[in-house]
């Protein structure tokens, strides 16, 4: 199972460096990403046109890849605005205020609805679900946006994915690479899944707190973009909101029993939640505005889109270059890697495993180094079949721990990618609290990586 290391490896790992460091130091990291996917362009290809034409196609390809976000964010703050413009947002979450009554409140609220939801429906629709509903009690009770964001992500994209408890897409991928029975993945993560999602939201939770005592986090929150004055509603009566602050949750309660009944999973899940949220501006627009419907409809898609956009801007350079170290690089560069490569990224990731002498402990911090590893590339998912192989390997020659060794390499993957830390993966959480993704992922780095060890120290004597 060994790889080749080229070139290209050293080189994309080198920037993974640098995007890590840059990023430490608060500094933007869109050229050196740019930079990166030059010089791999170079290298792989030997021309400078081809490379400087790779610049342009890598973020063709990461638009295609993050249409469905940046569209469902786009259409979800559109409705947010018009239910703020029209006090219908108001009435909806008064039966919230009761029970999120201060920031601490608000926190683990938010946090344990979207692990619940996320179990179900996975992290992305539950952000849309969530986002429009809670976002402004949050802060009403003087939660800071960026603390909306963390328990968002932490506890969707972090416990609820990297656990998958029920609809078991990332344990059936890791039990078959590593040949035993899915049950097997979930048992073993419970202990580990557990350890790390308590240890790294409380640091987080505690993390938030110091600072929001001293005063460096400014803690209003305000998920709708910059509008014209004309944006000035007719007044609705109280009946009238009333009607539709019922009506909305009852169209997302549906979408949640459709998604149920005919097992709608990720993209088609977020799409159901779009197409819904369309649907209630559509309708409240045009019994708003009567017969200037039509036109504030648009008006509200342009507001919509253009905070979309401007949101995913910065993060379309860093995405291209991630992109490259999966299956972006064949499409976007060409088929220049080793004959047997399985990806940059997953390459690094057998080097490691072959380099490492093998016992519980070893075999434990490697697991979560390989998941890590493979994770950088956003998805958290393309690498976890390799951990579950590397797992594999590590069993046999360790005699025991396999269950343990695969859910571990889950964990980590999925925490890495899926993503608490890679910018462009935990855009929906950023994108739905108007919070910047750069700064979501430096604030989640040190709870996230206390959480890795504390979990890996765990895994050594479960083993």
């Amino acid at each position: 199972m060994a790889v080749d290391l080229t070139a290209l490896h050293w080189i994309y790992l080198l920037f993974i460096g640098l995007i890590i460091g840059f990023m430490l130091f608060r500094r933007d990291t869109s050229l050196v990403c740019i930079i990166g996917i030059f010089l791999l362009g170079l290298v792989a290809t030997h021309s400078v046109s081809s490379a400087t034409i790779g610049i342009f196609n890598s973020f063709i390809y990461a638009i295609k890849e993050l249409l469905g976000t940046i569209l469902v964010i786009s259409i979800i703050v559109a409705m947010s605005h018009i239910l703020t413009i029209t006090g219908i947002n108001d009435v909806m979450i008064r039966p919230f205020a009761k029970l999120i009554r201060n920031p601490f409140l608000g926190f683990w609220v938010i946090g344990i609805l979207m692990m619940t939801i996320s179990w179900f429906f996975w992290p992305s629709p539950a952000v849309a679900l969530m986002g429009a509903v809670l976002l402004p009690v949050a802060a009403r009770v003087g939660l800071p946006a960026i603390g909306v964001a963390v328990a968002m992500n932490l506890f969707g994209h972090g416990i609820a994915l990297s656990s998958d408890f029920v609809i078991q897409g990332a344990p059936k991928l890791t039990s078959e690479a590593a040949g035993i029975p899915v049950s097997d993945v979930l048992s073993a993560s419970v202990p580990l899944v557990f350890t790390m999602g308590i240890i790294t939201t409380i640091a987080a939770y505690l993390f938030l707190r110091r600072d929001m005592k001293k005063g460096t986090i400014d803690a209003p929150l305000d998920i709708v973009p910059e509008q014209e004055e004309k944006k000035e509603a007719p007044t609705l009566s109280t009946g009238q909101k009333k009607f539709f602050a019922l009506m909305i949750p009852i169209l997302f309660a549906a979408d949640l029993v459709a998604m149920t009944l005919i097992n709608l999973q990720g993209g088609d899940a977020t799409a159901l939640i779009g197409g819904t949220s369309i649907v209630i501006l559509i309708i409240i627009a045009l019994f708003t505005y009567k017969n200037k419907g039509l036109e504030e409809t648009t008006s509200y898609f342009i507001d919509g889109f253009q905070f979309g956009f401007k949101i995913f801007g910065p993060v379309i350079p860093i995405a291209a270059f991630f992109y490259l170290g999966d299956s972006g690089f064949k499409e976007i560069l060409g088929d220049f890697l080793p004959e047997h490569s399985l990806g940059i990224v997953n390459d690094l990731g057998v080097a490691l495993a072959s380099v490492v002498p093998l016992n519980a402990e070893i075999g434990s911090v490697t697991l979560t180094a390989v998941g890590a590893i493979t994770g950088l590339d956003g998805s958290g998912f393309s690498g976890i079949s390799l951990a579950g192989s590397i797992a594999h390997l590590f069993a046999a020659s360790i005699g025991h721990g396999i269950a343990t060794l695969t859910a571990l390499g889950q964990i980590a993957a999925i925490w890495v990618g899926g993503g608490t830390l890679v910018p462009w993966a935990l855009i929906p959480a950023a994108a739905i609290c108007g919070v910047s993704p750069f700064e979501l992922a430096r604030r989640n780095l040190i709870p996230v990586i206390i959480g890795l060890v504390a979990t890996t120290i765990l895994a050594m004597f479960l083993i």
